[in-house]
Formats: C-alpha cells, structure tokens, sequence
C-alpha cells in the first residue's frame, strides 16, 4: 500500500544519500512536495533534481542556516531530521574534536531543526517530525562513543518533544534502525567474514536496506500513525530482540550475505 502525501511538503535533512535520499526519494514517489536539505550542495541538487524534489545547502549546527533554510521551504508539514555523521576510534583514542562535532551535528542539529521545525507548525496545529536515532542509541558498540552518546541523547530530545508539542497536535516519533547498507557501512558489507559474523546476531538473518526504514519513516509521518508519538520503532531485524545470537553453522548457510536455514 502506497501512503498519500498529496499537498504535503515534507523536509529532509541529510537527505543527499543513504536514508535520507531513500526517505525524500520515497516521499516524492508518494506524492509530496519535497525539501532536501543538506550540507553537501551539489550533491543535495543532483538528488533533488533526480527525484523531482527542492534542495538547500544547510549546516545544522548553525540555527541561523536552519532557519533561513525553512524561510525558503516554507512551513512543512513533515520533517525527517536525519542529518548526522559517525567518527570511529577507541574510548580512549576519540578526540575533544570529534566528540564535539559529533554531537554538534548528531545531537544538538538535531535540537535546532525540531525546534524551528516546531515553532513553524505550532500555529497550524499540526505536523509530524520523524528522527533518525539508531540501535546504538540503546547498546555501547566498541569504538564509537560519541556516535553511541548522541544517539542516546536523541531519545532523551524526542521523548520531551513528544511531551511538550502534543498538545500542539506535533507528533514526534524516531526510527532506530540497526545495520544498513549506506556509504557509511560500505567497508563492513565488502567484508564477508566480518559480515558472516555479524549477522549471526540477526534473527533475519541479514542488513537492511535504506528503502527499509524510508518505509517505516513514511509510516510513522502518515494519517496511519495519527495516535502515535514519542514512540522509537526499532528497524533492525530483530537485533536488539537476539541476546544470544540466532544463526549457527550447524542449523543454516551464509550464502550471498544472508543466513538461510539448511
């Protein structure tokens, strides 16, 4: 079933690859009218002109880009805060420079693009923001404190958003999605050892898909979702379901990155 977002404008920050291309490309297909908004310029107009979408160059550690950038979108009805980035490196060894940027646009541009997101919606009484948390938002991943910090801290944002702009009829709900096939995963999918590994942990048996979690953002901006907010949606296989494990070369194969049952 396709969702309808005729006469809807939906906004997508990060959206010039991976999930948020995925996400605003999906959006268009379902009829929206749609903002890409992203710190890469040329790559934002090439996907927005590719999906037959609107771009915008924005640094969301910036409040004064954010807000010029929705001065030229206009108010949305929909936004998918979904920029971010992810520096690895041991507890140890992460720098003062990139725990702050990481949470400086992981984290706080996630704050300053609800917040004037929101501002803009309030007097219609309405509107549907969507973020992008993670599974690490829940677990302590090995050499990604900062990235695993400002997931964490994303819940803590949608939970007192939900609180304070329910009565505004604003829903705010996040996607937690686990490990996707996007340029930022790229080094892991082309290992398949690693792979092999890691997947024995997926009760499906497998990654996802960036089109995987665009569906489930869509879902969570639609009508169908209307008594749903401050809700985290967990994309990720059953992952954080699996304590133990699921798959066992006993009971299954690893065949062309997926585990099958014998």
């Amino acid at each position: 079933m396709q969702i309808d977002f005729r006469g809807k404008t939906a906004v997508v920050t990060g959206g010039a690859m991976g999930i948020g291309l995925a996400t605003a490309r999906a959006f268009a297909t379902s009829g929206a009218s749609v903002w890409i908004f992203d710190i890469e310029k040329e790559q934002a107009e090439q996907a927005a002109a590719a999906i037959g979408a609107r771009s915008c160059a924005v640094d969301v550690t910036n409040s004064d880009s954010i807000e010029a950038a929705f001065d030229q979108a206009g108010t949305p009805d929909i936004v998918i805060a979904n920029a971010g980035i992810a520096l690895f490196g041991g507890f140890s060894n992460h720098t003062n420079e990139q725990w702050d940027r990481t949470l400086a646009i992981n984290l706080s541009g996630m704050f300053r693009t609800v917040k004037a997101a929101a501002e803009r919606m309030k007097p219609r009484r309405s509107g549907a923001i969507v973020l992008t948390a993670s599974t690490n938002s829940y677990d302590g991943a090995a050499n990604q404190a900062a990235y695993n910090a400002s997931k964490a801290g994303i819940l803590g944002l949608l939970h007192s958003a939900a609180n304070e702009l329910g009565p505004y009829q604003i829903r705010v709900n996040a996607v937690c999605p686990g490990l996707i096939r996007t340029r930022l995963t790229t080094e892991l999918y082309d290992d398949n050892q690693s792979l092999k590994e890691y997947f024995r942990q997926i009760p499906l048996g497998r990654g996802g898909e960036p089109d995987e979690v665009a569906n489930a953002i869509l879902f969570l901006a639609s009508g169908l979702a209307n008594y749903v907010t401050g809700a985290a949606l967990l994309i990720d296989g059953g992952q954080m379901a699996a304590k133990f494990g699921t798959w066992t070369d006993e009971k299954a194969e690893f065949i062309d990155g997926t585990w099958r049952l014998k």
